[in-house]
């Protein structure tokens, strides 16, 4: 990583504002704070005393002299930067308190006795003209903070993400770049640096056998009975889910060995599937155990290894031995199970984990369902581990997930439907976790799991068709969804790059390309995951 870029984009050293025309003691705590009037220094004491009570950072800041910064010292600067801006603006804040106080005190009415017409007149004038100032302060903090802000997230892309290879600029333009606190600098910089990109486009490859020799969630517990099957698509395959005379499911392919018929038309019997056409009966491994109207033949079609846990369906449809662990997608302790609900959506798996792996398209996107009513942030980040494949939203009170090799989980604090409270999940008193399953049943089909479960509210679990509710609010947020990624599809199809300028709070979202792309190289060990 170029630490002479990292210096730059940051705009350093830091310049600072002068200070206004009030002066505050050094050590003085800002508890109590003075006002002056005609009957001497009054004392009033703020109920908010804590909030200023912040010592000023510039003293600690690191010099640097000239030198450019390694990356450790390009972060500490920026801490402090940050730090300052906190700083200045409770600074800016008390100014406006104190101002305010002292037109209080000469627009008292008992003060009028002591002070004549012209004497108030000025020193209103001359208070007027300290507000003027102290506002225009907070004016440029206001712009400071902004600025800080960008510099910051720019740097994490730069350095901390580390999620695309960088090409390395050349040593004419290392020896060019000089610290400068103008903007024009950090746009410099980045016109300067390699542009970074993901290559998504062109018709969906046919999948890698890689990609297959993983546990997949195929369908939910509730939804296999004893006497039913679910047919699924899965990597452009067909096979059918039906429980055996054990009641433990089984996965066979769904054409029948005899005619290639499709199975899911008959029925099940006594624990074997039954073909609709001759009535020949498949047990869960796929053998033939009866051939009605002719002698029996030693007969088997395919089958997948097939697991029950936790309320869902699991298959590997690998060539590899299937590994002993399968990863536990219940929800954490205190939620309970409010819906399940599986959907077919016309959209490539891939495309549709991009969508579920950001959240910043929701104020814009999801309008009139859960995202109605919030506000657009100056700037939006994905907070997480160095290594990991999960973090959470600023300033959104959500956790995510992306969990190998197609699930997402995220766990969203709220207050009432459309809104949103505190700034961390654990800021929240209520909330909704989410499970989404992203099956690839073809190159331009997915199969959806959605499970929704909650923290509060179990009454909701006893009102009769209750989960005809929850559908339809489902099918309404990925139908906002649905508009663009078809879309998306299409163009990818033709040649477009749905990848083409990632930004930060895109992280995990690339990070999820580039584990699928390691996965697909048939490398040994992935990024930003412990699974092999």
């Amino acid at each position: 990583m170029n630490s002479v870029a990292t210096a730059a984009a940051l705009s350093l050293p830091i310049s600072f504002c002068r200070s206004s025309k009030l002066n505050y003691k050094k050590g003085v705590k800002v508890g109590v704070f003075a006002v002056f009037g005609e009957g001497g220094l009054v004392e009033k004491t703020n109920t908010w005393g804590t909030l200023f009570d912040v010592d000023d950072p510039r003293p600690r800041i690191p010099q640097c002299k000239g030198k450019f910064l390694d990356v450790n010292q390009a972060f500490e600067v920026a801490r402090f930067d940050i730090q300052y801006c906190d700083w200045r603006a409770r600074q800016d804040l008390l100014t406006i308190m104190i101002l305010h106080e002292k037109v209080v005190e000469v627009l008292n009415p008992l003060a009028r006795d002591y002070k004549s017409i012209g004497t108030m007149k000025k020193d209103l004038a001359v208070l007027q003209e300290d507000l003027a100032q102290a506002h225009k302060q907070v004016h440029q903090s206001e712009a400071k903070v902004s600025a800080a802000l960008d510099k910051l997230a720019y740097m994490e892309e730069l350095v901390n993400d580390r999620l695309l290879q960088d090409r390395s600029t050349t040593e004419s333009d290392r020896s060019s770049l000089t610290p400068s606190t103008s903007s024009s600098s950090l746009d410099t910089v980045k016109n300067m640096l390699p542009r970074k990109s993901l290559n998504v486009s062109g018709p969906v490859p046919p999948y890698d056998p890689h990609l297959k020799n993983f546990w997949y969630p195929v369908a939910f517990s509730t939804d296999l009975k004893d006497d039913t099957m679910i047919p699924i698509d899965c990597f452009e395959e067909t096979w059918v889910v039906f429980r055996g005379k054990d009641g433990k499911p089984g996965c066979v392919q769904n054409t029948c060995a005899h005619r290639a018929c499709p199975l899911h038309l008959g029925s099940v019997n006594e624990g074997r599937i039954q073909c609709p056409y001759h009535g020949w009966e498949y047990t869960t491994a796929g053998k033939c155990e009866k051939m009605p109207s002719t002698r029996l033949l030693n007969v088997k079609i395919r089958s997948l290894p097939c697991f029950e846990q936790e309320g869902m369906i699991w298959i590997w449809p690998g060539s590899d031995p299937p590994t002993a662990n399968i990863p536990s997608l219940e929800p954490p302790p205190g939620f309970q199970i409010h819906a399940e609900i599986v959907m077919e959506l016309p959209v490539e798996h891939g495309l549709l984990l991009d969508n579920l792996l950001d959240l910043a398209h929701a104020p814009f996107t999801h309008t009139s369902t859960f995202a109605k009513g919030w506000s657009v942030p100056s700037l939006v980040k994905f907070l997480t581990p160095t290594s990991g494949l999960q973090g959470y939203w600023d300033p959104y009170p959500i956790d995510m997930e992306f969990r190998p090799p197609c699930m997402v989980l995220s766990t969203i604090g709220i207050s009432k439907p459309g809104k949103l409270e505190g700034q961390t999940t654990q800021q929240c008193s209520t909330h909704l976790h989410q499970l989404h399953v992203c099956l690839p049943s073809s190159r331009q089909k997915t199969r959806l799991l959605y499970r929704m479960s909650l923290d509060f509210a179990p009454i909701l679990k006893q009102v009769p068709f209750m989960y005809l509710l929850w559908r339809h609010f489902a099918e309404k947020v990925l139908n906002e969804d649905l508009r663009l990624v078809v879309g998306q599809q299409e163009r990818m199809i033709n040649g477009a790059n749905v990848w083409n300028w990632p930004v930060s709070y895109d992280k995990l979202g690339v990070r999820y390309r580039l584990w699928r792309d390691a996965v697909e190289r048939g490398a040994k060990n992935f990024p930003f995951s412990k699974t092999k």
